[in-house]
């Protein structure tokens, strides 16, 4: 189980990964293919493709981790990409439910709450 604090960030391949890459495979990846910094705590989140299959690489204190799980039954869904985008940016909560097999396509949620904009004086 992953633990996701509320500041994380979590970015998700808008197309499907050979998951026969391990972590110096999905790092090279995450460098080339976004060219984003693998060692900033952000979760990278790489679906096979048969969408049975999911891996997740982040950085933690002195090396790689590679969080891997496989469904035994159904597919993963993915949620809804723009055209033409390399990559989504999700919240804690949707990578949670999209772990769970939740279509987040499905889900709707309650706006969220932001405060008034302050007016200058």
């Amino acid at each position: 189980m992953l633990s996701l604090g509320p500041g994380v960030q979590i970015v998700l391949a808008s197309e499907p990964t050979d998951l026969r890459r391990g972590h110096d495979g999905l790092v090279t990846l995450v460098r080339t293919l976004w060219k984003a910094d693998p060692y900033s705590g952000t979760l990278f989140v790489f679906f096979g493709r048969r969408m049975d299959r999911v891996k997740v690489l982040f950085f933690s204190t002195g090396g790689f981790v590679v969080y891997y799980k496989r469904l035994e039954r159904g597919r993963f869904s993915m949620p809804r990409i723009p055209e033409g985008a390399s990559q989504v940016v999700l919240d804690a909560a949707s990578l949670t439910m999209l772990l769970d097999g939740i279509d987040l396509r499905a889900v709707r949620r309650a706006p969220m709450w932001q405060p008034a904009a302050r007016k200058s004086a």
